[in-house]
């Protein structure tokens, strides 16, 4: 009966949201919905078309391209058809009206009738590509049936619109394992930045590849973005742009009508995707809500009924598998927040997270299963980490050849977005490096891990100078206060692998 009464609220609150006039679209717009709507449904992603950016009425030609070929190939066919049309619209800019090549006459046809040479120029030099859609958001309608039920209680609980579950559809074709080129991830797609104001984005975990965590956390975004914006549009626009961005461009224009921030606003971040980010929202609500209409009979995927527990100490990957009477890789395919060296054996799953599991595919309760794993598979701490202290003069290509690992794999554990690194500071190593290379973590600790306090040292300042907790130095050392360290004393700051 409960979930009988949250289902009619929910789409109670769906109609009148509509009809309230929350998500506007002004006919102002309406050429840019139309022009997502066919990219969504008419276009597939070997093909895109060439438009003017600001004008998106103003289409040039569909461009076909080879299914197979690779994307410098793909690439090198959308740069010929944009040569053939800046030619052309160079042409029309000189005055030309006659005697027409078939892409000047298609350039022509493109524009209102009288428009003039000087817009003309303007467009040969702003002739951009977008790649079709459709086939990948018929393959999200699809996926989307998994967490659509999720989605909507989500947004239900937060008193939220029911329309915001459609949201995924412009960010990742609800395809929770999508990284960007600009390293947003997830269904939702994330800013590892923003992402760890809501959840855990680490080098052992990232929340953001959970469809459902990350789904709370982007209830609670888009929930404060309304708060400080006042209305839908600002908020989505501020779901890609930033909350703070789009206030600063409200307050600029001395408005909050979206369809005066989209045509006249020329803030220097508020490019392409930041303009039209509410338009193909819209977009994508028009076709999630007709998909029967644009693509004909769908069939949504089932959602998984998960049993699920949360750890209360680290555990073993192959541990956990065993007791669950499953493979390592099915596990991880129903946790994908948890990260390749919890995988690989280098950490231990961390006492926190929740594991999730296909209830049907368990023989037991999946507490049960924890709970039959001996208390000498259980531990109190993770793995501790491995850390290299740079030295003046190294370089990140030094080190990782050092350790025989990649430039890439240091990278991605120490969240580098370059190569520039700086003598003093740690790099965090992956567990698997040599034993004898571990000392590198230790430095003033004596070899075999032990370290000598000294005067005016803190537990929280020899954790953080070793890269430890405080729980884990109290447990390694069975001490139950951590203010009762003194000078002299010795301090395990180490396991015994060191």
């Amino acid at each position: 009966m409960v979930r009988l009464i949250l289902s009619l609220v929910v789409l109670g609150f769906s109609s009148l949201s509509l009809a309230e006039g929350l998500f506007p679209r002004p006919a102002e717009l309406q050429r840019d919905v139309d022009f997502w709507v066919k990219i969504y449904t008419e276009v597939d992603t070997n093909s895109g078309l060439l438009h003017d950016p600001w004008n998106l009425a103003v289409i040039y030609e569909q461009v076909e391209l080879p299914a197979h070929a690779s994307r410098e190939q793909r690439q090198k066919v959308i740069d010929q058809a944009r040569s053939r049309y800046q030619n052309a619209l160079q042409q029309l800019a000189a005055g030309k009206r006659s005697k027409l090549s078939a892409e000047e006459q298609k350039a022509l046809n493109a524009w209102p009738k009288g428009t003039d040479n000087q817009r003309f120029r303007q467009a040969a030099e702003e002739i951009r590509f977008q790649l079709g859609q459709s086939n990948r958001f018929r393959e999200g309608l699809v996926r989307s049936g998994q967490w659509r039920d999720h989605i909507r209680r989500t947004l239900a609980e937060y008193g939220l619109p029911q329309e915001l579950e459609v949201l995924p559809h412009v960010e990742s074709s609800f395809n929770p394992g999508v990284y960007s080129r600009v390293a947003a991830a997830g269904m939702w797609q994330f800013m590892p930045a923003t992402a760890k104001q809501y959840m855990t984005v680490d080098h052992l975990m990232d929340e953001r590849l959970d469809p459902y965590v990350s789904t709370d956390a982007a209830a609670r975004l888009l929930k404060n973005n309304f708060r400080i914006t006042g209305t839908w549009p600002l908020a989505l626009t501020g779901y890609n742009h930033g909350v703070n961005g789009v206030s600063r461009a409200a307050s600029a224009m001395g408005t909050t009508d979206i369809a005066r921030l989209v045509r006249e606003y020329r803030g220097p971040a508020f490019g392409f995707a930041s303009r039209n980010f509410y338009v193909s929202f819209l977009a994508a609500l028009e076709v999630d809500r007709n998909a029967e209409k644009y693509f004909g009979p769908i069939a949504m995927a089932k959602p998984i009924d998960y049993d699920r527990v949360t750890l209360q100490e680290y555990l073993d990957v192959p541990t956990l598998a065993r007791a669950m009477g499953t493979s390592v890789e099915t596990l991880r395919r129903y946790n994908p927040a948890l990260l390749a060296p919890v995988w690989n054996g280098e950490k231990r799953i961390p006492h926190g997270y929740t594991v999730k599991f296909p209830r049907h595919q368990l023989s037991q309760p999946l507490a049960q299963l924890v709970a039959s794993i001996p208390a000498a598979q259980r531990y109190a701490y993770q793995q501790p980490d491995v850390l290299h202290r740079i030295a003046s003069g190294e370089t990140l290509s030094h080190i990782a050849k050092r350790y025989k690992v990649s430039v890439r794999e240091l990278m991605a554990l120490n969240g580098l977005k370059d190569h520039n690194i700086r003598a003093g500071r740690t790099l965090r190593l992956p567990g698997r490096v040599d034993v004898d290379t571990r000392v590198a973590s230790t430095a003033g600790a004596g070899d075999n891990g032990i370290y000598v306090i000294q005067p005016g040292d803190s537990l929280w300042g020899i954790a953080k100078r070793f890269n430890r907790t405080e729980k884990e130095l109290l447990a390694w050392n069975t001490l139950n206060d951590k203010n009762r360290i003194r000078p002299g004393d010795t301090l395990r700051v180490a396991l015994n692998d060191y």
